[in-house]
């Protein structure tokens, strides 16, 4: 098991980095959060990790404290929920933003989550409504994006929306009505992501 990667920070696209640790490129997806903390690349980088293997693929996931591992590997023992919509659900929602919805038995907030229908809803509610004690929820994270020209930036932006399962259409208009200037691509995605969880 590969529990923890500490070396330098190679590329970052989200939903996947790259980590080189003594010569050798581990390619890591990590939700969204993730990457609102990482540093420049060519710096050093530690982040935690959960390896999920399967018969065709090794996939590294990757997390910047014990309680986001913790929660996803909460999530992985949902029925119907793999790591893929694990990582939507944790890009969509920080964790103590899943850990309120949760508390607060809100799963329409929880159905707007790509991915997430109102039976996966409910049983996200019902499964970790006893265990959000331990997890209690995580990160403030930074809001500073890496700067790039606002254009490569929009564009990044509604190409990891695509990749966190929105259609392309719906990921250009959630993008650009977040994006202003001087926005970093992590910043437009965080607040594409708060503006649809908050008003759907």
């Amino acid at each position: 098991m590969i529990a923890r990667l500490a070396g330098t920070l190679v590329s970052k696209q989200p939903p996947h980095l790259v980590i080189d640790v003594a010569g050798v490129g581990y390619e890591v997806e990590a939700p969204l959060p993730v990457f609102f903390d990482l540093p420049e690349t060519g710096q050093p980088v530690v982040i935690l990790t959960h390896l999920s293997v399967k018969e065709d693929s090794h996939t590294l996931y990757g997390f910047a404290t014990e309680a986001e591992r913790r929660l996803f590997r909460q999530l992985l023992r949902i029925s119907g929920i793999g790591a893929k919509l694990a990582l939507t659900i944790l890009s969509g929602a920080r964790g103590e933003e899943l850990a309120r919805y949760v508390v607060e038995g809100d799963a329409a907030a929880l159905t707007r989550l790509p991915g997430i229908g109102k039976k996966t809803a409910e049983r996200i509610i019902i499964e970790l409504r006893d265990k959000l004690g331990d997890l209690s929820m995580v990160s403030a994270a930074s809001s500073t994006g890496s700067r790039v020209a606002a254009g490569d930036a929009l564009g990044e932006a509604i190409t990891a929306l695509i990749a966190l399962g929105y259609k392309a259409q719906e990921a250009a208009r959630m993008a650009r009505s977040a994006a202003q200037p001087g926005m970093g691509v992590e910043e437009i995605i965080r607040h594409a992501l708060q503006a649809m969880v908050k008003h759907g």
